[in-house]
């Protein structure tokens, strides 16, 4: 219960109350009133932290093709080698700028981007089928990446990527979800309606896309995938259960599994002993 009482702080009142009294009047306007907010990220202030990377990076703008979204790329150009950084919902391109440090160290090549309705791109809905997209878009691009890091709804991305062809030498998932329909019944809970109402939100989502949900559960697209992952979580985040990490590494062919304490969702992306982890890993 503390779990959810943590997160349900983040939303306002208003969203709650809404959801509460659509829930009790009308069912399917209740899935329509959650797949509006379920589509609809939040942008938050540019942390200090990520301030230099966000002052010092070259800044482009690219329409991606099938969802006609524009979307922010930052390039930082240290050496031959590519990495992209994808950063999880409600982020923007500047949130892994510890693990970035990193990679200017390894004299990479250092590319991210603010995903549609993110960080400096412009307003809109979104979700993970425009993430996949801009990952491939930006495969195009830069013709191809040594490695690929995301975090959260990024990592999701990431693996759903190289499960519908995506190359690349390695892959690093930082907190990231598995099975949608987890996520669909956390996101209700969230917003204070009861789980009852997701076939519903998972039918409407799948009649706007004419596409299964489904068919972007992490582990099934896991499966499809020889590149080696590292998969990080933390035991205590509490945005997505570490039990994810245990359903993904369950499905991959070669992976590494490191489990943090203590970190949470996000602090885990500058921690000094993840970021350590990481180098190895891509090192070695």
């Amino acid at each position: 219960m503390a779990q959810k009482q943590s997160k349900v702080l983040e939303v306002p009142s208003y969203i709650r109350n809404t959801s509460k009294v659509l829930s009790a009047l009308n069912k399917k306007m209740a899935a329509a009133f959650a797949l509006k907010l379920f589509e609809t990220p939040i942008k938050y202030t540019l942390p200090k932290r990520e301030q230099k990377m966000f002052e010092v990076s070259h800044k482009s703008k690219i329409t991606l093709p099938i969802c006609k979204k524009e979307i922010i790329v930052y390039e930082n150009n240290f050496g031959p080698k590519k990495v992209l950084l994808v950063h999880g919902w409600n982020g923007r391109g500047t949130q892994l700028v510890s693990i970035a440090k990193m990679f200017k160290e390894l004299n990479y090549n250092i590319i991210s981007f603010d995903a549609p309705g993110h960080g400096r791109s412009p307003k809109a809905t979104t979700n993970m089928k425009d993430f996949i997209e801009a990952i491939f878009e930006l495969d195009k691009k830069y013709n191809g990446f040594d490695v690929i890091v995301g975090h959260s709804l990024g990592g999701m991305s990431i693996i759903n990527s190289l499960g519908r062809g995506l190359k690349t030498t390695k892959t690093v998932t930082i907190g990231a979800g598995n099975k949608t329909k987890d996520i669909t019944d956390d996101f209700l809970l969230t917003i204070g309606m009861n789980v009852k109402i997701s076939p519903l939100l998972i039918q409407l989502f799948e009649q706007k896309y004419q596409d299964k949900m489904s068919n972007y559960d992490v582990d099934q697209q896991a499966k499809k995938t020889e590149t080696p992952v590292l998969v990080i979580h933390d035991q205590n985040d509490k945005d997505v259960p570490y039990t994810a990490a245990i359903g993904i590494t369950d499905n991959l062919k070669n992976h590494q599994l490191f489990l943090t304490k203590g970190l949470g969702h996000r602090k885990i992306l500058g921690d000094a002993k993840v970021i350590e982890t990481i180098k190895e890993f891509i090192l070695n």
